[in-house]
């Protein structure tokens, strides 16, 4: 994604592979669209959009009289955040700056906009350092010649950087050290199939395209070593809300002996909630149940469908998560994890 001239332009996502189409999003109803119909997703890049999206926000509103733009600003921001409610990153970046102005009352309304363009910029920034130490950290636990299994896509397209969990192995190709890595399609949305086969494809890392339905599979006959996946939210006990299909995964990969690793900045992290009975789940339109990208027909228009678009894997089922502060081992420690998330909020949440 770039800044440039008042418009923040990104790429479509619903258009790829097959296509590479960029878009210009100038008011924040356009960035709430991109947003809602995934063109932009990935909790980090959401995050990141959605800071840019505030600028726009801020530009928008006609007057000078302070304490009505703030009043104006706060409305827009509520609506921003409830463009999905799933990823925490969106509320994250957003209140980062609605704390930032409210800690500086003494900024004038015109100056407000400028001040936000600059903090936007500074999370843009921090995603991209984030990525690199998360994909840094992880190389300790990916040997050589590892076969690694992952689901949904946390590569370039989710962040601004070079991903979460795919940056991780971005990095240990890098090094000579993948074997293989299983891309599972991702139903209903297909983001594996369509995004991250193409993100390997672009960086020419070993993959092979499977479906959701044949991991056991793969697993049972001995073909994976691992299994690497997001987060759009993680609560204190080291609950993970990811792509629908991920809690599947970590069953199976528990069953089998499979380690199964998550890779998140402590942005995902939220201090508020004990435990993943908390987080809350989006649900989308049945159409992309019944269809295929709404081009191929599938299910009769008389059947109900059921499309949750994310799921929660207990700690249990997770071997370790992955963050650009370092590695937590499990069993997770509750207050080592609450004490990091406020070493990072009092070290990058806070614009000053």
């Amino acid at each position: 994604m770039e800044w440039k001239e008042d418009t923040l332009r990104i790429l479509d996502q619903t258009k790829l592979p097959l296509t590479e189409c960029f878009l210009d999003l100038k008011t924040m109803a356009d960035v709430i669209e991109a947003i809602q119909s995934l063109r932009v997703r990935g909790a980090p890049a959401i995050g990141v959009t959605a800071a840019y999206g505030m600028v726009l926000a801020a530009k928008s509103i006609i007057t000078s009289e302070t304490a009505t733009f703030r009043r104006q600003l706060r409305g827009m921001a509520n609506s921003l955040i409830a463009a999905r409610p799933t990823a925490v990153n969106l509320e994250w970046a957003v209140e980062c700056i609605m704390e930032d102005l409210q800690n500086h009352p003494e900024i004038p309304a015109t100056d407000i906009p400028k001040r936000i363009l600059e903090h936007a910029r500074m999370i843009h920034e921090d995603d991209q350092q984030r990525c690199k130490a998360m994909a840094e950290n992880g190389q300790e636990l990916i040997s050589d010649q590892s076969r690694i299994l992952t689901h949904c896509n946390t590569g370039y397209l989710a962040t601004s950087g070079m991903g979460t969990a795919l940056g991780v192995l971005f990095a240990a190709h890098a090094r000579g050290k993948v074997g293989m890595v299983y891309v599972d399609e991702t139903r209903p949305l297909l983001q594996g199939a369509r995004l991250t086969a193409w993100e390997c494809t672009k960086a020419g890392m070993p993959h092979t395209l499977i479906c959701d339905s044949m991991a056991a599979v793969l697993m049972q006959e001995g073909k994976v070593d691992g299994v690497i996946v997001g987060a759009d939210r993680i609560a204190s006990d080291g609950s993970v809300a990811n792509k629908i299909g991920t809690y599947g995964l970590a069953v199976q990969a528990n069953y089998h002996g499979i380690p199964f690793h998550v890779a998140a900045p402590l942005s995902t992290f939220d201090a508020q909630l004990s435990s993943g009975e908390s987080i809350p789940i989006e649900g989308r339109d049945a159409s992309e149940v019944h269809t295929v990208m709404g081009r191929l027909q599938i299910g009769p228009d008389e059947t109900p469908c059921w499309n949750p678009a994310f799921d929660v894997t207990p700690p249990s089922l997770i071997s370790n998560i992955i963050t650009e502060a370092g590695i937590f081992n499990a069993p997770f420690d509750t207050q080592a994890i609450l004490e990091a998330i406020e070493m990072d909020r009092l070290g990058k949440g806070i614009f000053d």
